[in-house]
This record gives structure tokens, C-alpha cells and sequence, in this order.
């Protein structure tokens, strides 16, 4: 088997949370894995192991390597993301695209970009998240890179412009699997319901469903389940606190796919939200308590942060 071979086997045991199986695939290849594959390998085992010095460890191994050192950076950017920590986030961010600039990388300059609006989109950074769009979009329009755009575009409430994307994307990969079965619903979900159609939002994700728990998208920008987190708020905004519920569990029993997207932190938040509609005060107090006990030391200044800590009081 090739470098390739035992590297999509070790992410293969990521996805079904099979960490003790990564570990034993890493140890048994190490050799035929020595390649910055290795060390992504190794930087998402240390981040699902809340290994902070095995992260670190990874991140120094890359720099000033040119076609590597961007990954670990944009690593660090989603982790830092993950825990709140939205200033340092920017921060790698902005090397993560720099690094890849100069390895003459425009795509993946574009892919981070592109992650940095999305993610400033879910935080509650509505005009940030438009800036970080319209760079992503002059660096590349690429197919993930469009993708990840149109989500943030549509977050934060520029509908025209992200059906514009949609359309387009829907043109240029009119038989492509990934794009009709997973990027394009999600969008259209969205944007319905920015309109309130709620109904035809979670009818539309339908298309989705066999494909949803996949991994479409590229190092660049890995957008792991957004059908499934788009359908749990797509219930919450049609008040089906338990449907919702259910959906963002599904982020939090697949760590190993989510990885260290800001989904995966967001999804405790969507939970409390669900349980505290469906009418399950202890296990809305629960979910909000898991939360900001993750964001703990997060940047105070977030959006959804502030948010967050008002719904958690009006629960005790």
C-alpha cells in the first residue's frame, strides 16, 4: 500500500471514532506515512485526544515548510476557533493564507479565506464574515471555495449574492455528486430559510441525507456535516426543539468526521437551544453548561458568545 492507501485508512477509523485503530495504523506505517500526511494524522489524533502539546508539536514540525506549514496554521485557526479563541483564530488564519501565497498555493489561500468567513458567519460577525467572503472570491472561485462563500454570504443575510454563487456552482457542476448532493441543498436550505420557509428547507436537505455523514471538500476547507447542522436549525426555527436535537447530536457523535470545526463546539449551543424549546430545562442547562465550559476563556466580545450566556441565564 502507498503513503495515500494507509492515510485514507487511518481517516477511515477517524470516522467511526475508532482512535485506538488510527493509532495502531500510524504506528504499524510510520515509515510508508513520513510525510506531511503524517503529521495532519497526528495533529487531529493530538486535537481528539485534548493533546494541546501534541497540536503544538505538529504545527512547529511545519514551519517554513513550504506546501505544509499552511495546513498545520490553518489547523491551529480551527482549533483556536473551536474553543473560542476567535482573535488567535484571525491570526492563523492570516498566516495559514500567507504561507500558501507564497508557496504560489492561490486555491487553498482562497480555501482558508473562505473558512475564515464561514466561520466569522456562525460566530455572529455578519460584516467580517462578508469581508473574509469577497477575499476568498479574489484570490479564487473555485468549487469549495464558492461553496464555503455562499454559506457564509447566507448566514449573514446576503441571500442574493450567495443564490448568485448557488447558481452558478449549479451550472458548472451540473453532474458532479458532491455539489447537487451536498453543497447545493445546503445553500438552498439556508437561503430558504432566510425567507422562513422552513418546511421547503428541510424538504430540500432530503437530497442530502445519504451523503451527509461524508467528507466532501478538500484540506483546505473540509465542510463535514453542514447539511446535518443546517437541518437542526432549520427545526429550531420551526420550533421542533426534539428534531432539532437530534441533528446536532449527530455532530457531537461524530467527533471524528467534525473534527475541530466550529460546529463541533457550536453544536452543544444548538442543543441547549432545542432542549430548552422541547421543554427539557435539565437537559438544556446541561448542553448550555458544556459550552461555556468549553468557551471558558473565549474572546468575550462574540457575537454568539453573548448570546449564549443570556439564554443560560434565563434558564437558572
Amino acid at each position: 500500500m502507498t503513503n495515500f492507501a494507509y492515510a485514507n485508512l487511518a481517516y477511515c477509523y477517524f470516522s467511526l471514532n475508532r482512535l485506538q485503530d488510527v493509532k495502531a495504523t500510524i504506528a504499524a506505517h510510520a515509515r510508508e506515512l513520513e510525510s506531511p500526511q503524517l503529521h495532519t494524522l497526528l495533529y487531529s489524533l493530538a486535537f481528539l485526544e485534548d493533546d494541546a502539546a501534541g497540536m503544538a508539536q505538529q504545527v512547529a514540525w511545519s514551519a517554513d515548510k513550504t506546501g505544509v506549514e499552511d495546513t498545520l496554521l490553518y489547523f491551529e485557526a480551527d482549533t483556536a476557533a473551536y474553543f473560542g479563541h476567535l482573535g488567535k483564530a484571525r491570526q492563523f488564519s492570516r498566516r495559514a493564507v500567507d504561507s500558501a501565497e507564497r508557496g504560489d498555493e492561490k486555491e487553498t489561500a482562497a480555501g482558508y479565506e473562505a473558512e475564515a468567513a464561514l466561520r466569522e458567519a456562525l460566530f455572529g460577525n455578519l460584516a467580517e464574515a462578508r469581508e473574509r467572503a469577497a477575499a476568498a472570491l479574489r484570490l479564487s472561485k473555485g468549487r469549495d471555495v464558492r461553496y464555503a462563500t455562499a454559506l457564509a454570504l447566507a448566514i449573514a443575510g446576503d441571500s442574493r449574492q450567495a443564490q448568485t454563487i448557488a447558481d452558478d456552482l449549479n451550472a458548472d457542476f451540473a453532474e458532479a455528486t458532491t455539489v447537487q448532493f451536498n453543497y447545493l441543498p445546503t445553500i438552498r436550505a439556508l437561503l430558504l430559510l432566510n425567507r422562513n420557509k422552513v418546511p421547503e428547507a428541510v424538504e430540500v436537505l432530503q437530497k442530502s441525507a445519504p451523503y451527509e455523514l461524508g467528507t466532501p471538500g478538500v484540506a483546505a476547507f473540509s465542510p463535514n456535516l453542514y447539511p446535518v447542522y443546517v437541518r437542526g436549525q432549520a427545526y429550531l426555527v420551526g420550533h421542533q426543539g426534539t428534531e432539532a436535537a437530534a441533528e446536532f447530536q449527530k455532530i457531537l457523535d461524530h467527533r471524528g468526521v467534525v473534527l475541530n470545526q466550529p460546529t463541533g463546539a457550536l453544536a452543544h449551543l444548538q442543543i441547549g437551544r432545542a432542549d430548552a424549546m422541547a421543554g427539557d430545562t435539565a437537559k438544556a442547562r446541561a448542553a448550555y453548561h458544556d459550552f461555556v465550559t468549553l468557551w471558558k476563556d473565549a474572546d468575550p466580545d462574540i457575537p454568539v458568545l453573548k448570546q449564549a450566556k443570556a439564554e443560560y441565564a434565563k434558564l437558572q
